[in-house]
């Protein structure tokens, strides 16, 4: 595999960015749209468990 390590989170997940009950899905979106802005970059994707076994992703375009 090719070194993608530009393409991952360097801020590390939801329990290193914080888990406040509730307001996960809010700080890693937060940390998403910071992250797009410093990295002048296009795209980026948001994954979140909601709990009972399910999760949601959310992709963001910075235009």
């Amino acid at each position: 595999l090719e070194d993608r390590f530009a393409d991952i989170n360097p801020n590390g997940g939801g329990i290193s960015l914080g888990h406040p009950l509730g307001a996960t899905g809010a700080r890693i979106t937060a940390t998403l749209l910071n992250e797009l802005e410093r990295r002048e970059a296009r795209y980026g994707i948001a994954c979140m468990c909601i709990g009972f076994g399910q999760a949601i992703a959310a992709v963001i375009e910075r235009v």
